[in-house]
């Protein structure tokens, strides 16, 4: 089993944050054609919000980070990394299962984009988002809130938890 926790973000999170980026999107990115050492750091330091970013911990080791933008009209989920090593624990389906029940508690839409060909797309899909739009690199998913009914509607928003490792 896999112990993992969330916690929110500080500003001194970000020199990790950016390497765990860096290695979690380099394989999709050198598939594409789009790698460059700089930029892969270089988005994440521009877009970094640690009050809407939680940094996932793992076994006690810093394990990725999530990002939960508020919205006119719901959400976006964005830099939802996992550093290799916490990839295929059941981490990021941990850390996504209580986002969106907590986007659901509030009835909010949760909008993200994610690299075309990237296998995460399916853990999405698994999860509810549907295509909404796509372009020569970016495929756009949203997922509508899913109403919660009677003795399982309660809280379950959990942000610490075990996985199955693999």
């Amino acid at each position: 089993m896999t112990d993992w926790e969330t916690r929110a973000a500080t500003a001194g999170d970000i020199e990790a944050l950016m390497e765990v980026r860096a290695a979690a999107m380099r394989a999709d990115l050198e598939r594409l054609g789009r790698y460059d050492e700089h930029r892969v750091r270089q988005r994440l330091r521009d877009q970094f919000e640690p009050a809407h970013t939680l940094v996932v911990e793992a076994d006690g080791a810093l394990a990725g980070c999530v990002a939960l933008r508020p919205a006119e009209d719901g959400h976006w989920l964005e830099h939802f990394y996992l550093a290799p090593h916490a990839q295929g624990r059941g981490i990021g389906t941990a850390v996504l299962t209580a986002l969106l029940d907590t986007a659901d508690r509030d009835g909010r839409r949760v909008r993200l984009n994610v690299l075309r060909g990237s296998p995460a797309r399916r853990l999405y899909e698994r999860h509810g988002f549907v295509l909404e739009r796509e372009d020569a690199v970016d495929v756009f998913l949203v997922r509508e809130p899913r109403p919660r009914y009677g003795w399982f509607g309660g809280e379950s928003g959990a942000r610490k938890g075990r996985g199955a490792a693999s």
